[in-house]
């Protein structure tokens, strides 16, 4: 019965994909949850479905960063979109949008720079990122991901808070289920902001990001 009332928490996606390509994902989260690597795992899955796939670093500010992201995005067989080291975010994502158009991508994934979810001038930074995105592509981003470490416990909980509140999250992925936490405050999250989760991250992996299955979580939990 518990597990039946666990599985029962779980809301599905709610996101359609949009009627006209491309299809723009924003990844958000705090440093060190595993974006970059949830970025480059996405991009495989959508490259493997025969979609025609964009990587931007939006995270312009962490050295390695950018370098980082290109080595994954090469790997998955992505095309990969950087202005360099310090440039400004929000450009980044409107000259990726400019250059999914032109070359006819069907989706983009946008990295942004980890950030402190207390931080709120880096906040304000994510939702002149989202206008920008907004104003050159109408409806976008399509997808808001918020990226959560399993391993985070209860301030995974103030996390998806500020940044719902900030950028309005669509989606969640769970990063580090491989690890020892059984990543139950997903619970919390499903129970408190009715969020879906799309993902988990079972490894460094390319194929070890899995769509979320509510029923074997809860069976995985109680068991």
């Amino acid at each position: 019965m518990l597990r039946q009332e666990l599985a029962s928490v779980f809301p599905s996606s709610r996101i359609a994909a949009p009627a006209s390509r491309p299809e723009i994902v924003l990844v958000v989260g705090v440093n060190g949850v595993g974006k970059t690597t949830t970025i480059a795992k996405l991009a495989h899955r959508a490259q493997m479905q025969g979609r025609k796939t964009l990587v931007a670093a939006g995270d312009t500010f962490r050295a390695a960063a950018i370098e980082q992201l290109g080595i994954w995005a090469k790997r998955t067989g992505a095309d990969f979109f950087s202005k360099g080291e310090g440039a400004d975010p929000a450009a980044v994502a409107y000259e990726a949008v400019d250059t999914a158009l032109r070359d006819g991508h069907d989706v983009v994934f946008l990295d942004t720079a980890g950030r402190l979810h207390t931080k709120v001038d880096l906040m304000d930074e994510l939702r002149k990122i989202k206008r920008v995105l907004a104003k050159k592509l109408p409806g976008a981003p399509h997808r808001c991901l918020l990226v959560v470490d399993a391993t985070t416990g209860q301030n995974a909980l103030s996390q998806t808070k500020l940044f719902h509140e900030a950028v309005s999250v669509d989606e969640i992925v769970l990063t580090k289920l491989d690890g020892t936490s059984k990543g139950g405050v997903v619970v919390a999250i499903a129970l408190e902001h009715g969020l879906p989760i799309s993902f988990v991250g079972l490894g460094e992996k390319m194929e070890d990001l899995r769509p979320f299955n509510g029923d074997d979580f809860a069976k995985a939990l109680v068991n």
